[in-house]
């Protein structure tokens, strides 16, 4: 995703974005956002990034690009992004055009997946209409500038510039009277005079804080609500989760919130007659404006849990007002209850009060109910993330060894760093007994990371074992190995075929034959007086080091075919003795390729040197050595897993 010059109407290859008013493009962002919660955030990262380098390049228009107007576009941006793939569930394209005028044309298309095919039944819904602020935004930029139907497509599109005045005003322009009747104008979304009933809702609270109510609502709620989505859409934990939505709510729109979590198993039709599940929701946080009233009116919401009816709805309920834990100066006032709920399923209630309100305005309301949407979509995403994480943790520990065996005569230490927590490495390692005195090691590296690697890993480590303890030579195993591999591509392939016939001969995602690439150092380690007997071969994998006692570092293999590439491949193997005080030194690309700028860590044999260095050191402490050389190479973390064997004579 970037800015591109756009291409003019006389080239062949012009731009497809269309022209409006005869107006020519001079430049253009271009992006395709998936239907996921950190779309609206990747959306106003893509346009930042066009706006600046729109101003770098020069190009004409963007002389008068102000901050106002880029801010303007952000939130339009923003919330039509958010209507389209968070609300709808849609893949959209989003193109964003700088005209030679200065306007910046946005256009949104999606493809109404949504729709029931003709002659079928919808799917019911179990939501409630939404009509938060951000969608009644949405709503006004189609009356008062544009939607664009094509065959199964729809472009909601708006020409934003700052020219007499805010580009606000020239929305507002265009609204006309529809907009009003149905009671909204565009300057209650955007700008101008605040909304009577705002006034009256607050005229029993602070008259200051009404008006700062009014100034904030009229002109930052939209920035609001896009700042809300960046900072929730990274949140990896549902209690981080929160939290966070405590400091957004408190003080700006509550005097206090409260945030329960339901488990898993509650959801949908997990709550009982009197609006409780088996369990109950559980209060994960409580925020109040003034720190020393928060655990006394945490002790008053737990004994009241929210009791909301099925089918959920995210609409806001009243909710009884805790005088008792407020004080004198919290008597009166009013409290709202809000459902949390993504994809059809409840996963909270969020609870909002004010004191000194006999009800919130309108336009906080909606605006809470658009930031719990944004809430419960954090929530959902930070659970698929535990998830994940918990399946993968389970899956990593059972394809690598609970502990790493202990060889007579020998030292040996390892350093195992996979990059991304949350996922499968493509690293991996095992040291191991084999029967008859002999002891065997791999350290191997599967082409991609994730289910694929884990399936590769999970087929390839077992069978090494296996073959070793039925006595099968180094060489042979690798032989064995291979051809095992690229029969389970093989079937792997045919299933894919299978299902692409059963498909009618669509291709199906993720469904064609996966590659079952496999480096691979594997070696046998055989004590003996004075010293261990190391037979190894290196398939495709970086080639292990020889520390000699007296510093000198040579390799200890030669390259050969890496394994699952090539049919009925023979391997070789080398032997040699590893005498007290060597050091053999096995690695993954990990190390060998952790870059710096254009250059690599091991570039003009960086990875012998750094071991020269270690000389005389014991096998864990050149383990730890070269780790932190590693990291120290790079001025950020490393970006591929990195594994390492030491494995040193006495």
């Amino acid at each position: 995703m970037g800015a591109i010059p756009a291409q003019r109407e006389s080239d062949p290859g012009a731009s497809d974005a269309p022209v409006h008013d005869g107006v020519l493009p001079c430049a253009r962002a271009h992006a395709t956002l998936s239907g996921s919660s950190l779309a609206p955030g990747a959306a106003r990262t893509l346009l930042r990034a066009a706006f600046a380098e729109w101003s770098e390049l020069g190009l004409p228009g963007a002389e008068l690009l102000t901050d106002r107007l880029a801010d303007d576009i952000l939130v339009v941006v923003s919330e039509l992004v958010t209507n389209a793939v968070v609300h709808a569930g849609t893949d959209v394209e989003l193109d964003c055009t700088l005209e030679e005028t200065g306007a910046v044309l946005v256009e949104v298309c999606d493809r109404h997946p949504s729709r029931a095919p003709r002659g079928s039944e919808p799917e019911p819904s179990y939501s409630t209409p939404e009509y938060g602020r951000g969608l009644r935004l949405v709503a006004t930029l189609s009356e008062c500038w544009g939607i664009t139907y094509r065959r199964g497509a729809k472009t909601v599109w708006a020409r934003l510039s700052d020219e007499a005045g805010a580009a606000v005003g020239e929305i507002e322009a265009h609204a006309g009277e529809r907009a009003s009747e149905r009671g909204l104008k565009v300057a209650e979304v955007l700008a101008p005079d605040a909304p009577a009933a705002l006034r009256a809702h607050t005229s029993r609270g602070d008259p200051r804080r009404a008006e700062r109510d009014r100034e904030w609502l009229n002109r930052g709620a939209l920035s609001f609500l896009a700042e809300a989505s960046d900072l929730l859409a990274g949140q990896l934990d549902e209690d981080h989760v929160a939290a966070l939505t405590g400091q957004l709510v408190v003080p700006r729109l509550a005097d206090w919130c409260a945030v329960w979590l339901e488990d898993e198993h509650m959801g949908r039709g997990g709550w009982g007659a009197d609006g409780l599940g088996a369990a109950g929701p559980r209060l994960a946080r409580v925020w109040h404006g003034h720190e020393n009233r928060i655990e006394e009116l945490r002790r008053a919401l737990e004994k009241d849990p929210p009791r909301l009816a099925d089918p959920p709805s995210s609409g806001p309920v009243p909710f009884p007002w805790p005088a008792d834990a407020l004080g004198t100066h919290g008597v009166h006032g009013t409290a709202l209850a809000y459902r949390l709920i993504a994809g059809g399923r409840p996963l909270g209630t969020l609870v909002i009060g004010r004191s000194g309100l006999l009800r919130f305005p309108d336009e906080v309301t909606g605006l809470v109910e658009d930031l719990g949407r944004r809430v419960a979509l954090a929530i959902g995403a930070a659970r698929q993330y535990a998830r994940q994480a918990t399946i993968s943790a389970v899956l990593q520990r059972g394809l690598l060894p609970g502990a790493v065996a202990e060889i007579p005569g020998m030292r040996s230490a390892l350093v195992y760093e996979p990059c991304d927590k949350g996922g499968p490495s493509g690293d991996f390692y095992d040291l191991f007994p084999a029967g008859d005195g002999r002891w065997c090691f791999a350290v191997g590296d599967v082409q991609g990371k994730g289910p694929e690697a884990a399936v590769v890993i999970g087929l390839a480590r077992p069978w090494l074992r296996l073959l070793a303890r039925e006595g099968y030579r180094v060489s042979d195993v690798l032989d064995r190995l291979n051809q095992l591999l690229l029969d389970d591509a093989t079937e792997a392939a045919d299933a894919a075929a299978r299902a692409l016939i059963a498909a009618g001969g669509q291709s199906l995602a993720g469904d064609g034959p996966q590659t079952r690439f496999l480096s691979l150092l594997y070696g046998e380690l055989v004590p003996f007086d004075g010293g261990v007997r190391c037979t190894l071969a290196s398939a495709g994998h970086p080639l292990p080091l020889l520390l000699g006692a007296g510093g000198e570092v040579r390799t200890a293999a030669r390259p050969q075919t890496l394994l699952g590439v090539i049919e009925d491949e023979t391997y070789t193997s080398e032997s040699f003795e590893l005498r007290p005080g060597d050091t053999l030194l096995a690695v993954t690309d990990g190390v060998t390729e952790r870059r710096c700028g254009s250059r690599q860590f091991d570039d003009a044999d960086g990875l012998a040197a750094a071991l020269a260095g270690c000389s005389g050191l014991t096998a864990p402490l050149i383990a730890e050595r070269i780790r932190r050389l590693v990291h120290e190479f790079g001025g950020r973390p490393p970006e591929d897993d990195l594994a390492l064997l030491v494995l040193q004579a006495e």
